[in-house]
This record gives C-alpha cells, sequence and structure tokens, in this order.
C-alpha cells in the first residue's frame, strides 16, 4: 500500500519567516541563502541583495519522517529545498511538485496557484498539505477535484509547525489506515 502525500511549503511551516525579526524562535537555527542560488523575487528576477534569512528547527526532519508519509516539496524553492532546507533538516533528497508556469500566477476563481497542481500531482492519491496561504476556496477545488482524501493544514508564519499540527498529521494519516483497513 502507498503511504498518502505530505506536501511541504517551506516558508511558513518549516521557515516561520514572519515571527519577529529580531527573535529566532528557540530550537531554530539559523540559514543564510544567497539570493542569486535560491527563490527569485516575486517579479521573477534573481536579486543580488543580501541573503535570505531562514530559520530551521532541526528536529522537524525527524518528526516529518516519522509521520507515516512520503515527503513532497511543494513551495516555490522547488528542487532548491533539497540544495539548501533538506540538509537542515535531515532530511533525503525528496521529489518536488513542479509548478512551471504557474509559479506565483493569481487565478481568477480565488484558488491558490499551488492548489491544481498538487491535486494533480496526487492523481486521486490520499494527501495532506501544509501551508501557510489555504482558503476555503482551496478546500472547496480539493473536494470538488480530487477523488482521494486531503487534508489542507494552515500553518501560521509567525509561529511555523508546532507539536498540535504534527498530530493532526499523524492522526491524518491514521485515519487512512484505519479506513483502508475497515472499509
Amino acid at each position: 500500500m502507498n503511504r498518502p502525500l505530505l506536501f511541504l511549503d517551506v516558508d511558513g511551516p518549516l521557515n516561520p519567516y514572519a515571527a519577529q525579526p529580531e527573535r529566532r524562535p528557540d530550537g531554530y537555527t539559523t540559514l543564510r541563502v544567497p539570493r542569486n542560488d535560491a527563490l527569485q523575487d516575486e517579479a521573477g528576477l534573481s536579486s543580488r541583495r543580501r541573503p535570505l534569512r531562514v530559520w530551521l528547527n532541526p528536529e522537524h526532519g525527524r518528526i516529518l519522517l516519522r509521520l507515516g508519509f512520503e515527503l513532497c516539496w511543494a513551495t516555490t524553492w522547488m528542487d532548491d529545498a533539497n540544495r539548501w532546507i533538506a540538509p537542515v533538516l535531515g532530511l533525503p533528497e525528496l521529489p518536488f511538485v513542479d509548478f512551471g508556469d504557474a509559479l506565483l500566477q493569481k487565478r481568477p476563481d480565488g484558488v491558490h496557484w499551488k492548489t491544481g497542481r498538487l491535486v494533480d500531482y496526487a492523481g486521486g492519491r490520499p494527501f495532506a498539505w501544509v501551508d501557510d496561504e489555504q482558503s476555503e476556496l482551496d478546500q472547496t477545488y480539493v473536494a470538488a477535484h480530487h477523488q482521494g482524501p486531503g487534508l489542507l493544514h494552515h500553518v501560521n508564519p509567525r509561529i511555523g509547525l508546532r507539536g498540535n499540527d504534527f498530530h493532526t498529521l499523524a492522526g491524518f494519516a491514521q485515519s487512512l489506515d484505519t479506513s483502508q483497513t475497515t472499509g
């Protein structure tokens, strides 16, 4: 049996970028990523400004690996998450969703630009998605277009993933095991 997918956004869930900028959260380490090697700015242009500050909690990788999911990057970092984020978290190289021309493109229906690509990538397979930018429109879209169970789990970008978030994810994965063995 295939494990459900866990789509991981970086900025917000793993990197609480909206936390007080002068105070790194407890348990987190600071990573400085040169902007010309990392994300492009919103206009799609590489910037030579000062390095991007990323806060990561190395314990998150160990916890994520034990949740019962197949992990997959669902972030603007795309494959760069394997270069910069995975090593700090102790994660192996992970597959990533290639957002291609959908990257940062606003949709006229208000659905997040990632949502359609994630549903397509999952192909009916159960998934959870942790992000800080989901809305009810995304939940409605997933319910209408995805044949399997889907959990859209919002994470506050001021605090990132916490124990209760991991419990929710583990509970979702366990509920799938239960429904498949009893159904």
